[in-house]
């Protein structure tokens, strides 16, 4: 039997790829907000889905619930420059993650955050190594 010929789970149940890509997501930032460093509980989409941004990894970072209450549907640079948790290291892992350099944000992040060690998993999947197909309704993917 062939690699190719087997069926898993994730092709049977689209939810728990989601679940998967979305703990991915988290499990690369060490569990915490992009934006401030506290605690992520959320996925926020950096470009809002209502202003046509996709749920593609290189659009959603994770983040706590308050930050990505704050920041709704507005500019994520406009807003993230007002706040008092200001770090010019986070912008810069902001726009690399939006940029598709998921390496370099990560890099970043740790920089921000001298006391957390370094996750040696590689980065979530980007757009370049999605599977084809959706993972749930509602969701969208970039095609390679």
């Amino acid at each position: 039997m062939h690699a190719r010929d087997a069926v898993f789970l994730e092709d049977l149940c689209p939810k728990l790829r989601v679940r998967h890509w979305r703990q991915s997501l988290h499990k690369h930032t060490d569990q915490s907000c992009i934006y401030c460093g506290k605690q992520s509980e959320s996925i926020d989409h950096i470009l809002p889905r209502s202003r046509g941004g996709l749920s593609v990894t290189e659009n959603c970072v994770p983040a706590c619930l308050s930050c990505n209450g704050l920041k709704s549907d507005t500019d994520v640079f406009e807003w993230y420059r007002r706040q008092r948790f200001y770090d010019p290291r986070r912008a810069m892992a902001i726009r690399a993650w939006l940029d598709g350099d998921l390496k370099l944000a990560l890099r970043l992040l740790q920089w921000a955050n001298p006391g957390v060690p370094a996750t040696p998993a590689p980065p979530p999947e980007t757009k370049h190594n999605q599977p084809k197909s959706s993972p749930g309704p509602g969701w969208t993917l970039q095609a390679a």
